[in-house]
């Protein structure tokens, strides 16, 4: 099979995007992509110092405090937003490659979640953001109270790389509606396309310092965090990283929404229609070369039905389409990088070393030689207590868990130190829905997992603080401010 390979150095990115302006990095350090399906050189991304997030803090709190944005009403925000959203679009297709070239997403689904999506969240908060009331007067014992709803201030935006522009813009799009300004910091992985955004707001004349983009690795995101002209952190990646931001904002009194791991349950019931499982499973187990927090990597069988169900779990990861990345028809591409792909390989040969059965994959794609590529793989037989069912791989290694009936699927599913998505695969609508009520998730589907935009996302225990999307993720960036008058202001 040939891989399509585009690398060219005129996707190097080697300025930030600071107070309106392209500006030289402070320091000198820089990151060289990779194309996860070839393994090629992509482009060089500036990595910022803590300086250079310094300059990036100071110019969002000036365009807050003292420049025109901190002064817009909702529907000004809203008109530039749907500008902002009209200009991103217009760069989707080339975003979406880009991003597929970054991290192997497969093309069908990077037009999507990095082609369209951003633009389409942006209208979201920007309609919302009109109808919602950000002040409102209620009466009170000695006359009334007006409630304000305000900006949070100044947002430290971190992404990660596996869905880089809706991830991002899930940051962006409500902290631009609410009012608040802010630093988005890219991982280094994806650092490329994340100046798509710059670009928009150069050219649609976006007020200095309202967004700023500086690519960073570690040591400038702990100092984003701790900025003390920071006020919010909005943070998706690992549970590990997580609790690190959690800890100093804890310490700092800031405020922050932390969306985590997680290591989701599939449970699939005893009277399950197995062309519905097979219809389900790539969106709930294997979207995004299962490099998605929410991917359902556990799945709960009954051992009622547990080889003829393993066996259409076998078969439907068999039959992925395992590819170019860039080919519309390819279902699973290649890891992000290659230390990604080393550390999926590594949890492959913890499973093989453990009581647990491969059934499918393991390996190598045959006929891919080049790129950051793994078979999908299942493994059976596994035991809730094996590290195959406790630690996230964030990639195509899904373990199969027999149970005895409803109440022990529930067990084991809630028997994890995460909660963020699930699923529950039944022939009964009401059964599934009783089943996914008791299930300590943010999110679980009945015969299908998706996202909805307008619904919040989030997850419980170690799988996050907080929601994002929906109105609640607008009310993440606002702050409520009670306001003691007279009952004149009832009137």
């Amino acid at each position: 099979m040939t891989i399509t390979t585009q690398a060219s150095t005129a996707l190097d990115r080697r300025q930030f995007f600071v107070n309106g302006e392209w500006v030289k990095p402070i320091g000198t350090d820089t990151y060289e992509l990779r194309e996860a399906g070839t393994g090629e050189p992509l482009g060089v991304a500036a990595l910022g110092s803590p300086d250079d997030i310094d300059a990036a803090a100071k110019a969002a709190r000036v365009a807050l405090d003292s420049g025109p944005w901190g002064g817009t009403t909702a529907t000004e925000r809203a008109a530039v937003m749907r500008e902002f959203a009209v200009a991103l679009a217009a760069r989707g297709e080339a975003t979406a490659e880009l991003v597929t070239r970054e991290n192997g997403m497969p093309i069908a689904l990077s037009k999507g979640f990095n082609g369209a999506g951003p633009a389409s969240l942006l209208k979201y908060y920007a309609k919302l953001i009109e109808q919602t009331p950000l002040e409102t007067t209620q009466p009170s014992h000695r006359g009334s109270t007006i409630i304000r709803r305000e900006p949070v201030g100044v947002v430290g935006a971190i992404s990660p790389w596996n869905y880089p522009q809706s991830l991002a813009m899930f940051k962006i799009a409500p902290a631009l509606a609410a009012g608040c300004t802010v630093v988005l910091k890219p991982s280094p992985e994806t650092a490329l396309d994340a100046y798509a955004f710059a670009d928009v707001a150069a050219e649609i004349g976006l007020p200095p310092g309202v967004l700023n983009v500086v690519a960073a690795d570690r040591e400038a995101g702990a100092a984003l965090v701790s900025h003390p002209m920071v006020d919010k952190i909005g943070f998706t990646g690992s549970t590990a990283a997580g609790r690190a931001i959690g800890a100093q904002c804890a310490q700092l009194v800031r405020r922050c929404t932390l969306e985590l791991g997680g290591k989701s349950a599939a449970i699939v019931l005893d009277d399950v229609d197995l062309d519905v499982l097979r219809g389900g499973l790539g969106a709930a187990s294997f979207l995004n070369n299962s490099q998605t927090c929410t991917t359902q990597s556990r799945i709960l069988v009954p051992r009622s039905r547990y080889d003829e169900i393993v066996d259409a779990i076998a078969e439907f990861a068999r039959n992925i389409k395992v590819g170019d990345p860039l080919d519309p028809a390819t279902e699973c591409g290649p890891m992000a990088t290659e230390h990604h792909l080393e550390r999926v390989r590594g949890y492959i040969d913890i499973a093989r070393e453990s009581s647990a059965r491969l059934i499918v994959g393991g390996g190598r794609p045959a006929g891919l030689d080049r790129g950051w590529f793994v078979e999908p793989t299942v493994f059976a037989d596994v035991s809730n207590d094996d590290r195959l069912a406790r630690e996230e791989v964030f990639g195509p290694v899904i373990a199969v868990i027999p149970y005895d009936d409803d109440d022990d699927a529930v067990r084991i599913a809630n028997d994890s130190n995460y909660g963020l998505a699930g699923t529950v695969w039944t022939g009964d609508e009401e059964r599934g829905l009783g089943v996914a009520r008791r299930i300590r998730t943010g999110t679980i589907g009945v015969n299908y997992y998706d996202f909805d935009i307008k619904a919040p996302f989030g997850g419980m225990k170690e799988s996050g603080l907080g929601r994002e999307l929906g109105p609640q993720g607008l009310d993440a960036y606002l702050e409520y401010k009670s306001i003691f008058a007279s009952a004149n202001q009832l009137d």
